[in-house]
């Protein structure tokens, strides 16, 4: 069965989930070849009892337009993950979670399926791309950041940490890594 890579970026208002909440996130199903085949993006109601991180609170005052385009169109953390969950499943192939980082993004899209959902299409698993640069430019892993990387790896989408344009980018560089290290050498 062929591998669907779901890039996906999360933007939340602490550092783990719980204690903070997951204010919007978002994924880019892809196949290997890069061709796009679709998108999800919810926006969240805050976790009951969870509470914003100041430090977190601070970095958004220095965003407000990303921070407020994830207070649109709210929905029931349940209700969205629900949704996700069933989006994922019915992507045409073996779904694979795509992060920069994974062990952010991923940690708060298992936990809120688990909590919501019972269960993870991903099983427990994330593939990180900084983790894929590291093995692909022969470098240590704090090396391994965005300046490091080969501008041809990264196509002109914006970064601008609103969770689906963010997902869509990460999910391009993503896919022109892997073309690039699956190419025959010549």
């Amino acid at each position: 069965m062929t591998e669907i890579y779901v890039s996906t970026d999360v933007e939340t208002d602490g550092p783990i989930p719980g204690p903070h909440s997951m204010l919007s996130f978002a994924s880019a199903a892809y196949r290997p070849d890069k061709t796009l085949l679709g998108t999800f993006s919810a926006n969240l109601v805050t976790l009951p009892g969870a509470q914003g991180d100041p430090g977190t609170l601070n970095w958004w005052q220095s965003h407000p337009e990303a921070y407020q385009a994830t207070r649109t169109g709210l929905e029931d953390p349940e209700a969205a993950m629900r949704r996700y969950a069933a989006w994922v499943n019915a992507l045409p192939g073996k779904p694979v979670f795509v992060a920069y980082p994974a062990g952010f993004d991923f940690l708060f899209v298992y936990w809120y399926l688990i909590r919501f959902t019972g269960s993870s299409p991903f099983s427990f698993s994330a593939l990180d791309v900084k983790t894929y640069a590291m093995a692909m430019l022969k470098l240590g892993y704090r090396e391994s950041v965005k300046r490091n990387m080969p501008k041809r790896w990264f196509d002109p989408m914006p970064h601008t940490h609103v969770a689906l344009d963010d997902a869509l980018e990460q999910g391009a560089l993503f896919c022109n890594m892997l073309a690039e290290n699956l190419r025959a050498p010549d």
